[in-house]
């Protein structure tokens, strides 16, 4: 069992034929996932690393049978090729591009109510779900096949709790970096929620950052609701008030925005909070022993 993308997902590449959609789905194809075509306009009918290049996601969708998009579109046409994803029936939308203009965003949010489809990202490094599919920019090299969830703000974080995972001699079900953006399709909430359903993720690594009350509605989720251990981590510790740190949805605007407030609720709310990183992996052995013990 996995969360979003496994071994069977058919994988669409919007922006397939630019540098990074080029780079981004070389590795994805070497690492197994099932690259089925990619969509550049006025390309349609040419072949790019050996896969089908076409005009519109719709074309793909109906040639290829396509359930799952990866977008490297430049920040001015991103939210049109999410709107064009999801109008075409594709069932998870992974925006990777950085710098969406937020009205853009609002406006593809909107559009995506009602929809049979879920947008990750933007400005996210996307989905992986070890041994069987890499829809994102992270090194899959550091994910080790096994049962326990992250969901992350941060890519970089992302990777460093797999690495910690790993080193306790565990593994990781799916990770999703839901991205930094003050807009986003997939809030922490409803990630954690998708793998608290999973059968087969035991655990759950949650990495929140300063800014927005995302991690402060996951903890209140998790206390009511929550029936696997979370081992959280809020980064951005010692960012002084008003300042924006890396990611735009990253600026402290109220009392539960600061990482001190987040850390309290989600303590209180049950989650085995670290103030490290490093302690992860060491965190969730703990967690998941307290559970089984």
């Amino acid at each position: 069992m996995s969360v979003l993308v496994n071994k069977n997902s058919k994988v669409i590449v919007q922006g397939f034929t630019g540098g990074e959609g080029t780079f981004h789905a070389t590795q994805m194809i070497e690492y197994g996932t099932q690259v089925v075509g990619g969509v550049t306009p006025g390309k349609g009918g040419t072949t790019h690393l050996d896969k089908p290049v076409f005009n519109t996601v719709a074309d793909a969708v109906t040639q290829t049978g396509a359930n799952v998009s990866i977008i490297f579109v430049p920040p001015a046409f991103a939210a049109d090729a999410i709107m064009e994803a999801a109008e075409a029936g594709i069932k998870v939308i992974v925006c990777i591009t950085e710098g969406i203009p937020t009205q853009d965003m609002i406006t593809a949010k909107k559009y995506l109510n009602g929809k049979d489809c879920r947008l990750i990202g933007p400005n996210c490094p996307g989905i992986i779900t070890p041994e069987e599919a890499k829809v994102g920019i992270m090194p899959g090299f550091v994910f080790k096949k096994g049962n326990i969830g992250i969901v992350s703000k941060s890519g970089t974080l992302t990777y460093e709790a797999a690495d910690q995972i790993v080193k306790q001699g565990m593994g990781i079900s799916t990770a999703i970096g839901i991205g930094g953006d003050p807009v986003i399709g997939t809030t922490t909430k409803e990630a954690v929620q998708m793998l608290m359903e999973d059968p087969e993720t035991e655990g759950i690594v949650m990495i929140g950052e300063i800014g927005g009350t995302m991690e402060a509605d996951a903890a209140r989720w998790i206390k009511a609701h929550g029936t696997k251990p979370v081992v959280g981590f809020i980064a951005g510790q010692t960012a002084p008030p008003g300042r924006r740190m890396g990611h735009a949805g990253a600026i402290v605007g109220g009392d539960e925005d600061t990482a001190a407030a987040k850390m309290k609720i989600m303590a209180e709310c049950g989650i085995n909070v670290v103030e490290s990183p490093a302690n992860i992996g060491v965190m969730m052995t703990k967690a998941l022993a307290t559970i089984s013990g």
